[in-house]
């Protein structure tokens, strides 16, 4: 399709010197947003994301520009990932799967689920747009967070995409409407059911929402130093008395401080001489975590955790190790 062909076929809304890949690219990372949070999945979100670049790409020529390119992508995006999500496990936690912690001496790395039972962390980089407003960005973390996405997971996939879109994105009802071929009082009615879903108490945890000030910076330095020397006793003390720790893939969590500790000096061991490069992941800190492969300094990449913090303390630890999240979340292929 040539360039003049393209413009008239987008309507007025195209009539710019902008090319369309260009304008296409620029809806990438809200997309992106969009999918994790139906997905679970970083790897799905981008799969997802590809697939609806692609539709779009050959259906411009039923496009008839009577709505904005934004919401007919959203359309787009929504329908690949109900069609992904058709005859789908619901994506989770280790701790949604068993209502109590495992002991360290019962936990078993043979119990392990296939990388499609967890939900999966994302960089906030990759999905986070609300640059320059604080309000805006504080919502956008707050709905790509671990427990948020998870609680999402229990939702049917249309009621996902009505909270999503109503919610967290701001969607009016009668734009949901639309956009998923319902009415009005359909969509009220999703959205109801969704929130009730969602306000239940296990899907509530109690991290705190506020950005992280001086002190938290403090601690976060000294649960570097404490981790990367192994200083389990140094480290045990930053972690909140009923902290939790989940390693997907391995369907074990466990909770408490000592057990946590009794963890890192047993089976944990390897993780000795580690070293944690700091990013943000689900709104929250997180580090790159990498293991020492052997002599000569390198390290290779382990897992990716990613942490909630709430009265001065570590209250629970995301450790994936998934190593194929590496490249896909853009994080460095080793250390040297």
């Amino acid at each position: 399709m040539t360039d003049l062909a393209t413009q008239t076929a987008l309507g007025a809304e195209s009539r710019d010197d902008t090319p369309l890949d260009s304008r296409l690219a620029d809806y990438r990372g809200e997309l992106t947003g969009y999918c994790y949070r139906m997905l679970g999945s970083a790897f799905d979100a981008d799969d997802a994301v590809q697939e609806t670049m692609v539709r779009a790409w050959r259906g411009l020529d039923r496009f008839e520009g009577r709505s904005a390119l934004r919401s007919w992508l959203y359309r787009i995006a929504t329908n690949v990932c109900l069609d992904l999500l058709a005859g789908r496990q619901r994506r989770a936690r280790p701790m949604d799967l068993s209502s109590a912690a495992w002991q360290p001496v019962e936990a078993s790395l043979a119990a392990r689920q296939p990388e499609a039972t967890w939900v999966e962390p994302i960089l906030d980089s990759q999905v986070l747009t609300s640059a320059g407003d604080p309000a805006e960005l504080a919502v956008e973390r707050e709905s790509i967070r671990l427990a948020f996405v998870a609680a999402l997971q229990y939702l049917p996939p249309r009621q996902r995409a009505v909270l999503i879109l109503r919610d967290v994105l701001r969607w009016k009802a009668d734009e949901v409407a639309e956009l998923l071929e319902s009415s009005v009082a359909s969509v009220n009615s999703a959205l109801q059911r969704a929130r009730t879903t969602l306000g239940s108490d296990r899907v509530r945890d109690n991290a705190s929402i506020d950005p992280l000030d001086d002190d938290d910076q403090a601690l976060l330095t000294r649960y570097v130093a404490a981790f990367e020397s192994y200083d389990i006793e140094a480290f045990v003390a930053l972690l909140h008395e009923d902290a939790t720790q989940n390693m997907p893939p391995f369907e074990m969590w466990l909770q408490g401080r000592h057990d946590i500790g009794a963890w890192m000096v047993g089976p944990g061991h390897g993780c000795r001489g580690s070293r944690l490069i700091p990013t943000r992941a689900n709104g929250r800190q997180a580090f790159a975590h990498y293991r020492p492969s052997g002599p000569g300094g390198r390290h290779e990449p382990f897992a990716l955790q990613v942490l909630e913090i709430a009265d001065g303390r570590v209250v629970a630890i995301s450790s994936f190790l998934d190593t194929a999240l590496f490249p896909l979340l853009g994080l460095p292929e080793h250390l040297d």
